[in-house]
């Protein structure tokens, strides 16, 4: 159930961005006079079609929902009835025919915009971004940061949660900023501003960055009492419900869960004797964690995690909300800052200065699509707003194939004053399609590892 869960919102996911996509090329096509004979969602076998006649756009969706396309008259593609000729698309002004290719992702960042303001609006509900212990000499325990300490804004972007504090963080960092201003609420009340200096290779992936950072959220100390037990767990196995507290292990006084925690992690496939308070009665119950590896190390984990009393809870979360006007103003920021941070990104990968490990293929984008589902509306929205956003920025960067390569050939024709030649067009658009090609396979290939990790 969960691998359908996971491939039906990466469907719906995929087809709405290219929709969007694809009626970007169509509504400006229609709108510049250009006739289009198709708009077709998916590849493949027709499974449903309307034309209400024969002379007007074919509606299509097709078996494959994993992309799409809009077919127009063009003399390039076949023979054009005369009649047709004047609304072809090679027929059209260069002003016309770049603003027919530049619409597809075009729309794609208008949607983000829309996916974003409606994000604000709606409001989501966060963890507060208060620091918790700081690691000694990482880049916070520099700065000057202190336990208790509530991030407020990063370079002067409100900063509500603790993961919009993370992604401000990290977006800088990742754009090349060796200076970041934060600014904060300490313990005892006071405004501060901290700034973590970054070196060179210090935002290389955000693996290496966050160990760097040493930032971690705090959290309260907790009774080692159990919470959720996972189905077919070590946990449920050995007996283990949902309020009972770990007193002991192996005859070692258990302080608080995060204690537990350790003793679990250290002895994968260790048998550990527990005693148990259930209901004011102590008992003993064996449980061995299973082993769980992890880039060349192991790990014991027994599928259970803490209870939290509902009202602690509560003052963990922050609801974070904005009115239509000003999330407007918000979202047009942040599309814009998630853009320039992902061009930015994909020019430190071909520097070499980024890991190319930052790549996501389309398992990972089918992982997140489920993830952020299942985490509710608003976490799906940001991720769709996020992928229209790369989806976006990818398609217009000057690769032959991409609308962003068609562009190119277009300001080329603007400078020599006529078209490259139908066979120069054809190499370039065969070097295009085996870069993307090998790209895609890099990114699959990274996607499967992640798998085995």
């Amino acid at each position: 159930m969960d691998f359908f869960y996971t491939v039906f919102h990466f469907i719906v996911a995929i087809g709405l961005l290219v929709a969007i996509h694809e009626f970007g090329h169509f509504w400006v096509a229609r709108k510049v006079g250009v006739k289009v004979l198709r708009f077709s969602l998916g590849f493949g076998k027709v499974v449903w079609s309307h034309q209400k006649t024969p002379d007007s756009t074919e509606y299509v969706l097709s078996a494959i929902p994993l992309g799409g396309y809009v077919k127009m008259v063009d003399e390039r593609e076949g023979e054009v009835n005369e009649k047709d000729l004047p609304f072809a698309f090679n027929r059209q002004p260069l002003w016309a025919r770049s603003a027919i290719v530049a619409a597809g992702p075009i729309f794609n960042l208008l949607l983000a915009v829309v996916l974003l303001w409606a994000v604000y609006i709606i409001g989501e509900t966060g963890v507060r971004p208060i620091v918790g212990k700081i690691e000694a000499s990482s880049l916070a325990a520099e700065a000057g940061f202190s336990e208790g300490d509530e991030i407020l804004a990063v370079n002067g972007e409100n900063a509500p949660t603790w993961s919009e504090a993370m992604g401000l963080l990290f977006s800088s960092a990742m754009q090349g900023e060796q200076s970041i201003t934060v600014s904060v609420k300490n313990a005892d009340n006071i405004d501060q501003q901290h700034v973590l200096r970054l070196s060179e290779g210090d935002a290389e992936s955000p693996e290496n960055l966050y160990k760097k950072l040493g930032l971690k959220p705090w959290s309260p100390v907790l009774k080692p009492i159990i919470g959720t037990v996972i189905d077919s767990s070590p946990a449920k196995a050995a007996g283990l419900q949902k309020g009972d507290l770990i007193i002991s292990a192996d005859n070692e006084k258990i302080i608080d869960w995060m204690h537990w925690v350790d003793y679990v992690r250290s002895r994968p496939g260790i048998l550990i004797e527990l005693i148990v308070e259930r209901e004011g009665v102590r008992f003993p119950l064996t449980i061995v964690p299973e082993t769980v590896e992890t880039e060349g190390n192991s790990f014991g984990r027994i599928g259970a995690s803490v209870y939290v009393a509902e009202d602690l809870l509560n003052s963990l979360k922050v609801t974070y909300s904005l009115p239509p006007l000003d999330a407007l103003g918000v979202a047009l920021e942040k599309t814009w800052f998630y853009s320039t941070a992902t061009l930015e990104m994909m020019g430190k990968m071909v520097m070499g200065k980024a890991s190319v490990k930052n790549l996501s293929g389309p398992i990972s984008i089918a992982q997140y699509a489920g993830q952020s589902a299942e985490m509710g509306l608003v976490p799906f929205f940001k991720f769709l707003a996020l992928v229209s956003v790369s989806l976006g920025v990818l398609n217009l960067l000057p690769i032959p194939v991409l609308d962003g390569g068609h562009l190119m050939f277009f300001i080329i024709e603007s400078i020599k004053g006529s078209p490259l030649s139908d066979k120069v067009q054809m190499y370039f658009q065969q070097v295009g399609m085996m870069m993307l090609m090998a790209l895609m396979f890099f990114a699959v290939f990274l996607d499967i590892e992640r798998l085995f990790q």
